[in-house]
């Protein structure tokens, strides 16, 4: 395994593994009837389905995928269809229908050794859906919902791993949406509604990249509002945590000029 966790190569493993059980069927003539939904036996509508994925067709593999489940449900064939669905899906970005799949997997075979990866592939379906920080940011919210479902469930596994990683993205993600509010309450003049927004990225995203900029924000809008104390605070927690930075040398310039009579260490 790679150090970089993808879904595509998890699922080769998965299809490969299932392959071996099919390598002597055949695959039931051209092309108009493999896309055909008609009834056939499981091995060769599975294998097709695989054919379809590798050939790069996978809405259509997802589809024959389904057709597995709908026509051998009781097959153990249908249980690893079902995933192969979610992943075909995802390979052809309509994330909406992963998801779908994905749940049905978890909701009839909750415990299988394969949960984790369709646990994943739900996190990962709502990661790739993320953003601009100028949008609404719900599915962010899903992303991380999800990403620590997948960490929380999974200690020490690959998925765990990858998870972590993805969740500090997501993390600064979601506090570059509150700086991008809080920023736009500044210049709106809205001091208070602008404090309570980078307080936010201080007390919940602390070790993102936005925490310096948030905390010489707060000195800017506390000294709006003429609370020389908050600002003093927050420009004090900005040179103890950040003293080289930018945003501390600023705080220290704004502080000296609007309240000078404050001491900032």
């Amino acid at each position: 395994m790679s150090a970089h966790l993808t879904p595509k190569t998890v699922m080769a493993a998965l299809a490969a593994s299932a392959l071996m059980f099919t390598g002597g069927c055949a695959t039931g003539g051209g092309k108009n009837k493999d896309t055909a939904y008609v009834a056939r036996d499981v091995n060769t509508l599975y294998l097709v389905a695989k054919q379809r994925l590798d050939r790069g067709q996978a809405r259509q593999a997802a589809a024959l995928f389904d057709e597995v489940e709908r026509q051998h449900p009781y097959s153990p064939w249908a249980r690893r269809a079902q995933l192969m669905s979610a992943f075909s899906y995802y390979v052809a970005r309509d994330y909406t229908k992963t998801i779908a799949s994905a749940q049905r997997f978890l909701s009839i075979h909750p415990g299988n050794k394969d949960a984790p990866y369709a646990y994943y592939l739900i996190a990962l379906s709502y990661y790739e859906q993320i953003s601009d920080v100028t949008r609404d940011q719900k599915v962010t919210e899903s992303a991380r919902s999800a990403l620590t479902d997948v960490e929380r469930r999974f200690p020490n596994t690959k998925y765990s791993r990858d998870a972590r990683l993805k969740l500090d993205l997501v993390n600064d993600h979601l506090a570059g949406k509150e700086m991008h509010i809080g920023r736009y309450y500044q210049r709106s003049g809205m001091w208070l509604a602008s404090t309570m927004r980078f307080r936010n990225v201080v007390d919940n995203y602390q070790t993102t990249s936005h925490a310096p900029e948030a905390l010489y924000r707060l000195v800017e809008s506390y000294l709006s509002l003429g609370v020389q104390s908050e600002a003093l605070k927050a420009a004090a927690v900005l040179g103890s945590n950040y003293p080289g930075s930018e945003w501390y040398q600023r705080a220290y310039e704004l502080m000296n000029e609007h309240a000078p009579e404050a001491r900032v260490s």
